[in-house]
């Protein structure tokens, strides 16, 4: 039965069960009687929701703690156990697949390493369906336990209809990729257990906003800094995150050709990729055979001896410069969004470091409006090089919270909120 405003009694106990939920898996643990004012239910509603938690696995008791003058409040808490995710990260050198418990406590990983960031199709799907069985079979987990598989990848990925998830990575030469159903086709997984599949700077945004330096914050980019350059957007307006192409915004009109084709792309300056090549075009020794993230380290070795011998001018002079073009772009997205906070992460992001981002920090406040650059914040990502895993492994948790801890539901007739939607409506403080 439906009430005023369309909502049925099921809708009603869905989005109570969500509420208990996520405040005991961002705030928890927490007794009955906390319960209540954090979610704004009443405490009979707490009641209900909680033995239902209670009889479904899904919460379990975390110790007690003294009230005023009465007996001990039982605490409670979300049970790791009771569900699992996989994240995938479809990177710039590897594949990494990691297997979480519902607390994304990792129980497993698998890595399949890129050769020259070759990106042909088969290859990743390949690669992504061997990790996943990999990551089940070492942790000795039946496959249908899964939640959900999320994946972040490059490029701008569109939800159909018919295909599923369709990702457009020009830079990769993927165009218009039918993902989700290429993975379906002979997937070690049954139908039940549903695919997420969205933007890597994205992915890597909403797991910092959630876990890592973005929280608290409600206007903030993250940029993710890698062979190339993208961010992820969240204001109050887009709460769940909008991938921006950020390494595609012209900075140098007929510039240097990006691997996207255009000329003069940020990307063609700013990102690893073209960092490295920039150095080998100044005469820098770059080690053959070697993949991006060893070539890094050789050219920032060499622009900052750990030893006292001298700088590579010419390696410190492309870094320089590297630094300057990302605080330039950096500027622009200050000016256009007006954030409060800037978090860099990204594998090469994460190897420059505290060496690399107070020059960064100083050029974007340097290129900026002076009003919008005195209230941002510049600094490093926290969650290392596993954010963009952990960050899709939200995915299928945003969904298993959007429908109040239960599993996909058969009945197409009344569907639950999508999985973005869950993640629109709670921002972790």
């Amino acid at each position: 039965m439906a009430g005023r405003n369309g909502r049925t009694v099921r809708d009603l106990r869905r989005a109570n069960r969500t509420a208990v939920l996520q405040r005991l898996y961002f705030d928890g643990p927490l007794s009955r009687f906390e319960l209540g004012p954090a979610t704004g239910l009443s405490s009979g509603s707490v009641s209900n929701v909680v033995a239902d938690l209670v009889a479904d696995g899904l919460v379990e008791e975390a110790g007690s703690v003294d009230s005023d003058g009465g007996r001990p409040r039982t605490l409670l808490r979300v049970a790791p156990g009771s569900g699992h995710m996989i994240g995938v990260d479809v990177g710039e050198t590897r594949v990494r697949v990691e297997l979480f418990d519902l607390t994304l406590t990792e129980l497993a990983r698998a890595q399949r390493p890129l050769e020259q960031q070759r990106y042909e199709v088969e290859v990743i799907v390949d690669h992504i369906r061997s990790g996943i069985a990999e990551v089940l079979a070492g942790a000795g987990l039946a496959p249908e336990r899964l939640l959900g598989v999320g994946i972040g990848v490059p490029g701008i990925v569109e939800h159909t209809p018919d295909r599923g998830a369709v990702v457009h990575g020009q830079t990769i030469g993927w165009d218009a990729v039918p993902l989700e159903s290429l993975l379906r086709a002979g997937s070690p997984l049954p139908d039940t257990v549903p695919y997420f599949i969205d933007n890597g700077a994205k992915t890597l945004g909403q797991a910092e906003m959630w876990f890592g330096a973005g929280r608290g914050a409600r206007n903030a980019l993250v940029v993710l800094f890698g062979s190339g350059v993208g961010a992820c957007l969240v204001t109050p307006e887009v709460e769940h995150g909008r991938a921006v192409e950020w390494g595609h915004l012209t900075v140098r009109v007929r510039g240097r050709r990006c691997r996207c084709g255009a000329l003069g792309c940020l990307e063609a300056y700013a990102g690893a990729e073209s960092l490295l090549a920039r150095w080998r075009e100044e005469g820098g020794r770059v080690p053959g055979g070697t993949d991006e993230e060893t070539a890094l380290t050789t050219m920032l070795a060499a622009a900052y001896p750990a030893d006292d011998n001298a700088p590579d001018p010419v390696a410190l002079a492309v870094l320089e410069e590297t630094a300057e073009y990302l605080g330039a772009g950096l500027s622009d997205l200050i000016n256009l969004f007006q954030p409060e906070r800037i978090l860099m992460g990204g594998w090469a992001g994460l190897q420059l470091g505290s060496r690399f981002l107070p020059a960064v920090h100083r050029h974007a406040l340097s290129y900026a409006l002076r009003h919008p650059a005195e209230k941002v914040t510049i600094e490093l990502g926290r969650l290392g090089p596993d954010a963009v895993t952990v960050g899709a492994a939200i995915l299928p948790l945003a969904d298993f919270f959007a429908r109040g801890g239960r599993r996909p539901d058969p009945d197409p007739q009344s569907p639950p909120p999508a999985w973005h939607t869950a993640l629109q409506e709670r921002t972790p403080r």
